[in-house]
């Protein structure tokens, strides 16, 4: 089984839903893929509350998705989940480009990097409606 690794900053919300979104469409489609996904700075998510964001758990249960790692508390990126990952993307260049450098260096170059904005810049509905749209894409191309 192929392994995606999805990235933000406290792996609390857009990473988790990214994850979630994944799963449920690469096991309804019988692909070989799986998702995890991890924090590439969790200590800046001291105000997150509970394993998951509100937020996410709104954006799945409005499409009828269930969290399966909705009680998993968020977890820290290590080197070994960047090398189990056949891809890796990070959610928001600008914000995570740089601490991939600063943490993971070299590894910067091996994700791809999606443009959506956190909750204090971009609406949830706009944020996970376009990370959706990401993971359609992503699909297509892994399918051929």
């Amino acid at each position: 089984m192929k392994a995606a690794l999805f990235l933000c900053t406290g792996n609390y919300y857009r990473s988790r839903f990214a994850e979630e979104v994944f799963n449920h469409y690469a096991r309804r489609d019988g692909l070989n893929w799986t998702a995890q996904s991890r924090a590439l700075a969790i200590e800046r998510g001291v105000n997150n509350v509970g394993p998951l964001s509100p937020f996410a758990l709104q954006g799945l249960q409005e499409r009828c998705l269930i969290a399966r790692g909705a009680d998993r508390l968020p977890q820290q990126c290590t080197i070994n989940d960047l090398k189990a990952a056949d891809r890796i993307v990070a959610l928001k260049e600008s914000e995570h480009r740089p601490l991939m450098v600063e943490r993971f260096p070299g590894w910067e170059h091996r994700a791809e990097y999606w443009q959506v904005d956190d909750v204090e810049v971009v609406p949830p509905d706009i944020a996970l409606s376009c990370i959706e749209r990401e993971i359609e894409a992503m699909l297509v191309r892994l399918r051929s």
